[in-house]
């Protein structure tokens, strides 16, 4: 009886082990970070235009800025509108493939190559247009990416690109694409705080 007994212990041992051993053959690949940041990517990659409006924040020396702002962003073509807290129109850039055009409150138009030196120049702050496009929907624009990081779900965290440090705080779902809602831009000179309230247009 102690013989049948053993035997059968280790005849179940043997049947559980051995079934382990059939489990472990073909585990899971595990999705890595990497992977699941690219997708995104790919993802967001498809957005070519939008539009926004929401709260712009500017800290400089000696100057700074608290309003609103309104824009529509095309492959070729931006068009924004700065207002002020009580809703008044601060100014208006359009930038071209050739040119880009900033008109103050007053009707001045002033134009220049790039947004940066326009704005500076103008309101006393630089609006990095160029990379603002790709930064604004949670993306590197094509310039050098000299640090990153992102979350769990492949979304961007923080960007250090063309001298801005830059860091997203909140991300909703719009029109099936995750892009941010609040972006925090710092560069030694300036700091830029974008809220967008809607997003339209992708």
């Amino acid at each position: 009886m102690p013989v049948c007994r053993s035997f059968y212990f280790w005849s179940v041992v043997a049947f559980y082990l051995s079934g382990c051993t059939i489990l472990s053959t073909s585990p899971e690949v595990p999705t890595t970070p990497i992977s699941v940041h690219q997708k995104h990517l790919a993802t967001i990659a498809n957005i070519q235009q939008f539009s926004l409006k929401g709260r712009l924040g500017v800290v400089t020396n000696p100057n700074g800025f608290s309003g609103s702002i309104d824009w529509q962003h095309k492959p070729t073509n931006d068009n924004i509108q700065v207002f002020s807290p009580l809703g008044s129109k601060v100014a208006s850039i359009a930038k071209t493939p050739h040119e880009v055009k900033l008109t103050t409150q007053d009707g001045r138009v002033i134009k220049a190559q790039d947004a940066e030196a326009l704005t500076e120049a103008t309101l006393g702050w630089r609006l990095p247009l160029i990379g603002l496009s790709d930064w604004a929907i949670g993306r590197p624009s094509k310039s050098k990416i000299e640090a990153s990081t992102w979350d769990e779900n492949g979304r961007l965290i923080t960007l250090k690109q063309d001298g801005w440090d830059i860091r997203y705080e909140n991300y909703s779902e719009t029109n099936g694409y995750s892009i941010p809602n609040k972006i925090v831009l710092k560069s030694e000179k300036v700091n830029l705080k974008l809220l967008v309230e809607t997003w339209s247009g992708l």
